[in-house]
C-alpha cells in the first residue's frame, strides 16, 4: 500500500511538471527567455558630454602676445559695468495694469530689450571679463594685505566689460508676472529656463531668460567672451536659489516634511551650479534677505550674513564679492567712511562691494583691503531719463533699445 502511494505522489507530481511546462531545462530556458527580452529593449541613450569650455586668466598677456591669430595687448582704463534683473520673458503678464505694473517698468527691461543690449556692446567693441580678476589682494612692502587694479591683456581695440545679474532668485512674485520660473538643464545638457506662458503651458526656453540668453550669445559670438567670463550672479537666499526652494523659514515651525522638500531642491540646484561656474558663471552675495546695509543694525546684518554663507554660500562656493542691495552703502558713505559695518563685511572676506551710480565707478580703500565700486543699471527708470545719452550712450542708443511694443505708455523724457 506504501509503495502504491508513493508511486501515485510521484505521478502527480510529474503530471504537475509537464502542465507547468517544466523539465530539467526549464529553468535555464526562462533565464534565456528573459535575457532575450532584455536583449530586444533599446539601450538608454547616454547623457551627452559637456561640450569643453575654456577659460583663461585676462591679467597673462598670451604667449607670443597672441592667440588663435588675435593680438593682445595691455589695458589700464576705464572697466564699464552694467546689472540688470531678471528680464521679462511674457510682456503682457508684467504690464497688465496692476499694482505691481510700475515697478516692474521702473526696474526691470524686457528680454527684447536685453538681446538689444548684449548686440550694441558687442558691436561697440566690449568684451566681458569677470569681476574677479579685475582687482586681486595682495601685500604692500610693509606687509600689509591690500587691493590692486590688474592690467588686462584684452584683443587690441577692445573694451572691457563686467556684467552682473541681481536677485537672480526666481522670487514668487516674478512666477506670476512674466518671468522665467527657474534654471534647468535642456536635453543637451545646457542652461535653460523653464516657466510657463500666458497660456499655463510650460515653456523650456534659451530665448527667455538672461542666462541662458547670455550664453547663447557667446555661443553665437566666441570672441565677445574672449577669456570664458559670462556674468556674476547676484543672490540673496529668503526665497531660495535660482528658482529652486532651498531655504529655511524661522517663522514657522519646521517639519521633517519641509526639510525632506529643501533637501530635493538643494540636490535638484546643484548640477545648475555646477554647469555655471564650468561655463564662466560666477556668484557674488547680495545678502540673504536684501537687507539695507546703511540702516540695518549690526546684529541683524552679522545674522543675516552667517545665513547667507550657510544656506548660499555653501551651495555655490566662496565668494569675494558684495553687491549692495538697494544700492544702500554701509555706514552711508563707504567711500570717506569705514565704519564698523564695512569693516565686519570686509572680515568676512568680501573684497569687492558694489552699490549703484550714474558711472562705472571704483575706488581702492587706503585704510582696508578693500574696493568699492558703482555700476550703471540698465532698466525702466534709465530707458526713460533724459540722461540716458550722456550716461549710457557708450553703450546704446536708447531710441533701438526701447521696447515700445511691449512697454507701457508713460512717456520718456528724451527727443
Amino acid at each position: 500500500m506504501k509503495q502504491l502511494t508513493a508511486l501515485l505522489l510521484a505521478l502527480a507530481l510529474l503530471l504537475g511538471l509537464a502542465a507547468c511546462g517544466g523539465n530539467n531545462d526549464g529553468p535555464d530556458q526562462s533565464a534565456d527567455a528573459e535575457n532575450t527580452r532584455e536583449q530586444e529593449l533599446p539601450a538608454p541613450e547616454p547623457e551627452p558630454e559637456p561640450e569643453p569650455y575654456d577659460i583663461y586668466d585676462p591679467t597673462v598677456m598670451p604667449e607670443g602676445g597672441t592667440r588663435d591669430g588675435v593680438t593682445y595687448a595691455a589695458y589700464d582704463g576705464i572697466v564699464e559695468h552694467l546689472f540688470i534683473h531678471p528680464v521679462i520673458a511674457y510682456p503682457e503678464l508684467a504690464f497688465d495694469g496692476d499694482s505691481q505694473e510700475k515697478g516692474l517698468d521702473d526696474y526691470m527691461i524686457t528680454a527684447t530689450e536685453y538681446r538689444r543690449i548684449l548686440e550694441s556692446v558687442y558691436e561697440r567693441g566690449y568684451v566681458l571679463v569677470d569681476i574677479a580678476d579685475v582687482w586681486s589682494e595682495t601685500t604692500d612692502e610693509s606687509g600689509k594685505a591690500v587691493m590692486v587694479r590688474n592690467t588686462l591683456y584684452l584683443p587690441e581695440g577692445k573694451k572691457p566689460l563686467i556684467l552682473s545679474y541681481d536677485d537672480t532668485n526666481y522670487y514668487e512674485y516674478m512666477l506670476e508676472n512674466g518671468f522665467a520660473y527657474k534654471l534647468i538643464l535642456d536635453e543637451d545638457r545646457k542652461i535653460a529656463s523653464w516657466g510657463r506662458d500666458p497660456q499655463g503651458n510650460e515653456v523650456v526656453s534659451r530665448d527667455l531668460d538672461a542666462i541662458p540668453m547670455l550664453d547663447k550669445f557667446v555661443e553665437e559670438h566666441p570672441d565677445f567672451s574672449p577669456f570664458g567670463a559670462k556674468a556674476c550672479l547676484s543672490v540673496t537666499g529668503y526665497e531660495g536659489l535660482l528658482g529652486y526652494r532651498t531655504q529655511t523659514d524661522h517663522t514657522v515651525e519646521w517639519t521633517d516634511e519641509m526639510e525632506a522638500y529643501r533637501q530635493s531642491e538643494i540636490e535638484a540646484v546643484k548640477p545648475i551650479i555646477a554647469e555655471l561656474k564650468r561655463t564662466g558663471w560666477t556668484f557674488g552675495s547680495h545678502t540673504f534677505g536684501h537687507i539695507r546695509l546703511g540702516t540695518l543694525g549690526m546684529e541683524k546684518i552679522q545674522s543675516d550674513t552667517q545665513r547667507w554663507f550657510d544656506e548660499v554660500g555653501s551651495l555655490v562656493g566662496p565668494t569675494n564679492v558684495l553687491f549692495y542691495p538697494h544700492g544702500e552703502r554701509p555706514d552711508g558713505d563707504d567711500w570717506q567712511n569705514t565704519g564698523p559695518v564695512f569693516q565686519y563685511l570686509q572680515s568676512q572676506g568680501f573684497r569687492i562691494l558694489c552699490s549703484v551710480g550714474i558711472e562705472s565707478f571704483s575706488y581702492i580703500k587706503k585704510d582696508i583691503c578693500a574696493v568699492i565700486c558703482d555700476r550703471l543699471h540698465p532698466d525702466g527708470t534709465t530707458l526713460r531719463s533724459k540722461y540716458v545719452d550722456q550716461r549710457y550712450g557708450q553703450f546704446y542708443d536708447v531710441r533701438e533699445i526701447f521696447d515700445w511694443d511691449a512697454r507701457p505708455d508713460y512717456g520718456v523724457n528724451w527727443q
